[in-house]
């Protein structure tokens, strides 16, 4: 006899009742156990659970697209017009994900307790589109503005304490709570009255401290910082399918260059180390049908759209058939970063801003790496203030996998390296020595306070497999350029892929322009870049 197919966690259903709230939570708990935690976990298992039970919002426009109900009997939030099939992508939500701005509270666990409550909601950044929009981003986004979900209690015998409904009419109905949250980048959780917390807020000129609940049906009052207000500004015009450089509006008087956009980091007032992932979400817009403005109503309506629509242009009765697919048009796609750290700022750096200047791109040619791009410095053209501060730093793999699309470039195949080394006119190839880098005379580093020019310069130009000349307080003596008993390889083979580097300071005005000797290469890709200090 065939064995049956074991049904996924999220599939099974209790029968007689349902299970008990405490099994559902140890249920949970074992769960989260078995993720791969070499894999980069962004959204927790109660997440997508959440997601995979709340029922969809069936005012949205889903052509003629068959959205397949799930075996709980009704259509889920896992479900969209571009993910018919419910298929699942890590723990995300697949309706969260295709539309903005959502209307559900994005919490990553139930509580916010001593364990979680650093844990945050996704945090908007910034929406790039139509400015007009702005102010309805702007209200809608759950950073300051808080958000309802359904919340069943303890006492029911459901198989999960959230509810299905997204509404607070059938919220009441299924005896849920309709409660409210706030959105929040931290808890203060040393603070415990609100007269402290009126105090910090007092003194914190980059966030909002308030005092308040997290959600509307907890007992406890906490001091929290809530997000910047999102930016929204106008999306860089390029045209269609080009990757490369943008119209940016003559910023600054500015050279084109790729997409992109300057956005602040969140500041984090309790100084702790956060553990953070980025994610970008973009749309394929059509003017078919007003996206805003089309509806349910408008569904399994073949004047509105429909997959491969025929159009009798000739009037004879015999159309051409146009290659539309309904879950494909009016879409969204989604990148997201690894995971990376935000770590506290020395003394010296307070109040000071501080520029990122690392690598993007990956290895290989101009057609291997599409549609990323080949490896360069991001800002490739950096002008910053005497009293900024600038991180240089870049990460990269050992293990660089491109599918079989190719592996071109210099050295070790399947690897990553950079460096950075002062070079004379941006035209040029050659670098110069480190003893005729004049730039480094007036640099020195917040983050290894006891390494001079030399030493910065001869850590960039290594990616770090030297970390000074002769050693300094950070940098052991065997690990310097003089203690080294194993030289660089020419090809940077030897030296580490990724480069923690150094927050500089600069006593001078000045600048210089610079190369990365190991991927540069002359008719095929160029990795090279300035910075200029001004007062």
């Amino acid at each position: 006899k065939k064995k049956k197919k074991k049904k996924q966690w999220y599939q099974r259903r209790v029968r007689g009742g349902g299970e008990r709230y405490d099994a559902f939570i140890d249920r949970m708990k074992k769960l989260e156990k078995n993720i791969n935690k070499n894999r980069g976990l962004h959204e927790s298992v109660w997440w997508y659970d959440q997601c995979r039970y709340r029922e969809a919002n069936g005012g949205l426009f889903r052509a003629d697209q068959k959205l397949r109900s799930d075996n709980i009997g009704y259509i889920t939030a896992s479900r969209t017009r571009q993910n018919p099939g419910g298929t699942r992508r890590g723990y995300e939500c697949p309706e969260e994900r295709d539309y903005f701005p959502y209307w559900v509270p994005t919490y990553q666990t139930e509580n916010v307790d001593e364990e979680s409550q650093q844990r945050t909601p996704w945090i908007d950044v910034a929406w790039l589109g139509d400015k007009s929009r702005c102010n309805y981003i702007k209200e809608n986004s759950f950073n300051r503005n808080a958000k309802h979900r359904c919340v069943l209690t303890k006492d029911l015998t459901d198989t999960r304490p959230y509810g299905r409904s997204i509404n607070e009419a059938a919220c009441t109905a299924e005896g849920g709570k309709w409660v409210k949250f706030h959105s929040f980048i931290e808890v203060l959780s040393d603070i415990k009255t609100e007269s402290a917390c009126k105090t910090a807020a007092r003194s914190e000129g980059k966030n909002k401290i308030i005092w308040e609940k997290l959600r509307s049906d907890d007992d406890t009052e906490r001091c929290f910082v809530q997000a910047p207000e999102i930016h929204c500004d106008e999306a860089p015009y390029t045209r269609d399918n080009h990757l490369g450089n943008a119209d940016n509006f003559g910023i600054n008087n500015e050279r084109p260059n790729a997409s992109r956009i300057e956005i602040d980091l969140p500041y984090f007032p309790s100084g702790d180390v956060k553990r953070c992932v980025f994610r970008t979400r973009y749309n394929i817009s059509t003017t078919d049908y007003d996206g805003w403005n089309t509806f349910a109503d408008s569904n399994n309506n073949a004047e509105v759209i429909s997959n491969d629509p025929k159009v009798d242009v000739f009037g004879d009765g015999n159309g051409f058939e146009l290659a539309l697919n309904t879950a494909q048009t009016g879409r969204t796609f989604q990148d997201r970063s690894h995971i990376y750290q935000i770590l506290p700022r020395t003394a010296e750096m307070a109040g000071k801003t501080i520029y990122n200047l690392n690598v993007r791109g990956k290895r290989g040619n101009i057609v291997q790496t599409f549609p990323a791009t080949e490896y360069d410095f991001i800002p490739n053209r950096l002008t910053v203030k005497k009293d900024d501060l600038v991180h240089v730093q870049w990460t990269g793999s050992n293990t660089h996998n491109n599918r079989n699309d190719g592996d071109d470039g210099e050295g070790t195949g399947g690897t990553d390296r950079s460096n950075i080394i002062e070079m004379g006119d941006e035209g040029a190839n050659y670098p110069k020595t480190i003893a005729e880098s004049k730039f480094w005379e007036h640099v020195k580093s917040l983050t290894d306070p006891s390494a001079d020019g030399t030493d910065i310069a001869i850590g960039l130009a290594s990616a770090g497999y030297y970390c000074s000349k002769k050693g300094t307080d950070s940098c052991p003596a065997a690990h310097s350029l003089e203690g080294r008993k194993t030289k660089i390889n020419n090809k940077m083979n030897n030296a580490p892929a990724s480069y923690f580097g150094h927050v500089l300071k600069f006593t001078k005005t000045g600048g210089m322009n610079y190369v990365c000797t190991r991927n540069n290469n002359f008719s095929n890709r160029s990795q090279k870049g300035s910075l200029w200090v001004k007062n």
